[in-house]
């Protein structure tokens, strides 16, 4: 799998995750989880992509290029937000 092709396929699990919430919703949760964990390179790569996405990534990634990062849409990028920089949930 290359580099592209395992970008869109995790932009779009992280959709499939928030599906049950609506698509709107579940975008901006996408595009909060990737604006937060992403690292800049990843975010970069797959704002050229969004053919090869899910509509739910893809929008993610639209909301992101004509909004920029949305306010928390989770608790984890709600904690994300209160550590600071360079912070996650991750352990």
């Amino acid at each position: 799998m290359s580099t592209d092709q395992r970008l869109a396929y995790m932009a779009d699990q992280i959709a499939r995750n928030f599906a049950a919430i609506g698509h709107e919703k579940a975008a901006m949760a996408t595009a909060d989880h990737i604006a937060k964990f992403w690292d800049p390179r990843m975010k970069a790569r797959i704002a050229g992509l969004t053919d090869s996405l899910g509509p739910v990534a893809a929008r993610a990634i639209a909301i992101l290029h004509e909004k920029g990062s949305p306010p928390p849409q989770t608790p984890a990028t709600e904690y994300a937000d209160v550590a600071g920089a360079g912070h996650d949930d991750a352990g």
